[in-house]
């Protein structure tokens, strides 16, 4: 039964939060119109389309792992009882996040609209403060030192090359 309501939890957090950051926001902003390429160059665009492409896939990856390995969401008020430490998050500590960004990132570069793009840094900014002082201090609290080799080998944003190998 926890493993259900942590399936439904997820699946309601990302409709309601990822949905109104990655989705909505840049909607709201752009109406989804398509300017003139940024600088005039169309490989942004294709760029663009290659991280909403990827956004995706890695945004519910990682929800998936939070209700079936983690038994909790995202949500701080449904947190996962178990440090999620494999897919992605062997790469990244925070693949939700990057994918947001990805997709926000994608649909400013998409559809050329710098608007979007000063969205994507507010909302990175924004990721950043929560993640290290409420996130971070949390997850030290809950999950100690499984938590800090956690941090100790997988890097905050920008993803690893290698998979880290540390208990999955």
């Amino acid at each position: 039964m926890q493993r259900t309501r942590a399936i439904f939890g997820s699946a309601l957090f990302l409709v309601v939060v990822p949905g109104t950051v990655a989705g909505y926001g840049p909607w709201a902003i752009s109406q989804w119109h398509f300017n003139a390429p940024l600088f005039g160059c169309f490989p942004l665009r294709v760029i663009g389309v290659l991280l909403i492409a990827a956004g995706l896939p890695l945004l519910l990856d990682s929800f998936l792992r939070f209700a079936l390995q983690g038994l909790g969401t995202p949500a701080p008020i449904a947190p996962p009882q178990n440090l999620v430490v494999s897919g992605l998050y062997r790469y990244v500590r925070n693949p939700m996040y990057v994918a947001v960004l990805s997709l926000i990132l994608g649909q400013g570069l998409l559809f050329g609209n710098v608007t979007v793009l000063q969205y994507g840094v507010l909302v990175w900014v924004t990721f950043f403060l929560w993640v290290v002082l409420h996130e971070e201090p949390t997850l030290r609290g809950k999950f100690g030192a499984e938590y800090e080799t956690f941090c100790a080998h997988v890097p905050r944003w920008i993803p690893r090359v290698k998979p880290w190998q540390g208990s999955a």
